[in-house]
């Protein structure tokens, strides 16, 4: 499968302006209905929501704090993440467009550039390899001649082994606590107590006190640094 940048050589491409107002309709809310999907796969936005995710049940807290919670924090936080690389392509890409310097096939090109370079910085070798044989792809010489096509799996995949292993990292402290109230409770002979009753407020005091949330949201930024 070719690139998507390939279509940039056609003199007509990202031409709107022979389409029929219903298709531009039509094109624009079929567009917006991926917004989700690249919001998750072209962002920090999985490392992020994962990380949390791992927080909480390591907690034991079960719906606390709440999905919606959860997301929006993930959300902002992976704007706050994604800023530079933002502010790059409304700098380089979206004014130029607007100023009419750039031609929309150009800005797009410029902007899909900037944001390879970003996926590419947190991608490994061995995944964007793996697709990059997984589609024949022999003329790639360097990761940035890799199809952004080919990219975003590898990317993907990259973040979801990263954030299982700060998952892990998040979740082995409360295990810990989990196994020593767990040896206390069998010594005492309340083997018939459930540990994560007894666990869980110590779990939860714990993490307010070595301020769990501030150390969770550094660490995930650093990440990206």
């Amino acid at each position: 499968m070719g690139d998507v940048t390939d279509l940039f050589n056609r003199p007509d491409a990202l031409n709107l302006q022979n389409v029929s107002p219903p298709v531009q309709v039509a094109l624009l809310l079929g567009l917006s209905a991926l917004l989700p999907a690249a919001l998750m796969t072209v962002t920090c936005f999985t490392r992020v929501v994962i990380v949390l995710s791992f927080v909480r049940q390591g907690l034991g807290t079960q719906q606390v704090p709440p999905n919606l919670v959860l997301t929006g924090l993930a959300l902002f936080l992976t704007l706050f993440i994604m800023q530079p690389v933002l502010n790059e392509i409304d700098q380089k890409a979206l004014q130029p467009y607007l100023q009419k310097q750039l031609a929309g096939p150009d800005a797009l090109r410029t902007g899909i550039d900037i944001h390879k370079r970003f996926l590419l910085r947190h991608t490994r070798k061995q995944d964007l390899a793996l697709f990059l044989h997984l589609a024949g792809n022999t003329t790639v010489q360097e990761p940035e001649q890799a199809p952004i096509l080919t990219v975003v799996p590898a990317f993907v995949i990259s973040e979801l082994k990263t954030a299982f292993i700060m998952g892990f990292c998040v979740y082995l402290p409360f295990l810990m606590v989990d196994l020593v109230v767990s040896s206390v409770l069998t010594s005492m002979g309340m083997v018939m107590m459930p540990p994560v009753t007894i666990s869980a407020p110590f779990k939860i005091l714990l993490f307010v006190l070595a301020d769990g949330w501030h150390l969770i949201a550094h660490a995930v930024a650093a990440s990206y640094s």
